[in-house]
């Protein structure tokens, strides 16, 4: 899991929120409409839903490509509970929450993959 969450606004353009996922090492944001979660967006969807799609990167938005099911799994979860969450949604990454719902981190399939093993493959 990684535990470095990003919040950016809906209206951050995409070259900006771009540039905050290279400064801060990451691969998605949580796109905010006020003080709400209202999406998700990665690196992966900047490229596939707005570029390859001709789309402005210094003038269209983070809500234009969001993906806007937020799909929230305790920290107590299982990694194997985790794996099929993504498998039944069809989504590479959860939004990982404490108790009372706070986010802490993001799982994604890439943070499963690099698990050590405990046996062979």
């Amino acid at each position: 899991m990684t535990r470095k969450v990003v919040y950016l606004p809906g209206d951050t353009t995409l070259d900006e929120a771009a540039q905050v996922m290279r400064d801060q090492g990451i691969g998605d944001v949580v796109v905010t409409n006020g003080p709400t979660m209202a999406g998700l967006v990665t690196d992966h969807d900047i490229v596939v839903r707005a570029l390859a799609e001709g789309l402005p990167p210094r003038t269209t938005t983070l809500a234009t490509i969001a993906s806007l099911e937020l799909i929230m799994v305790e920290q107590t979860t299982t990694v194997e509970d985790a794996v099929e969450a993504m498998r039944e949604r069809g989504v590479r990454r959860l939004l990982v929450c404490d108790a009372d719902r706070k986010v802490v981190g993001i799982i994604s399939l890439s943070d499963v993959a690099l698990m050590p093993t405990s046996a062979p493959a």
